[in-house]
């Protein structure tokens, strides 16, 4: 191929896609200086089992056949005593994972994984540090739903017995 005609990237298929995207993306976060050490030093992350747990994570999060069992938002709240994890920590992490996936996977599958990062990256911060969570603030949203909502306001309200 050219440059002008660039090999197309794949789509997130299954497995062997989920198992590339992961460690790619752990790789990149163990070398990154701003997430690295909470990785390794303050979360102590033991890799070998970590991975294969992420693997069976994003997996049951986009095929729903991982069987992935646990608790995300407990693992990070724990770790709000240890270290910061403000906005700033949850964004890079966001635009480090949707990297990883544009620099691997192009497709539905793809553009899907990373709504679904940004969901929770927003949900586990909002939770962990209990602020509310910035999707949800009315000043964000958009002329279309500020109307929508005005409409749903409106409406009669059912009785509660």
């Amino acid at each position: 191929m050219t440059a002008e005609d660039p090999v197309k990237k794949p789509d997130l298929q299954g497995r062997p896609e989920i198992v590339k995207l992961v460690n790619t993306f752990y790789d990149r976060v163990r070398a990154d200086a701003v997430l690295g050490h909470i990785f390794d030093q303050v979360a102590q992350t033991n890799w070998e089992t970590h991975l294969p747990k992420m693997y069976a994570f994003w997996e049951t999060v986009m095929f729903r056949s991982g069987g992935f069992t646990g608790n995300p938002l407990a693992a990070h709240a724990k770790l709000v005593a240890l270290t910061d994890m403000g906005r700033d920590k949850f964004d890079h992490w966001l635009k480090l994972f949707c990297g990883t996936v544009d620099d691997l996977f192009v497709g539905e599958h793809a553009d899907h994984i990373k709504n679904c990062a940004a969901d929770m990256a927003n949900v586990i911060f909002s939770r962990i540090n209990q602020v509310p969570d910035p999707r949800f603030d009315p000043a964000n949203l958009t002329p279309e739903q500020r109307e929508r909502y005005a409409r749903y306001k409106s409406q009669p309200q059912p009785a509660t017995p």
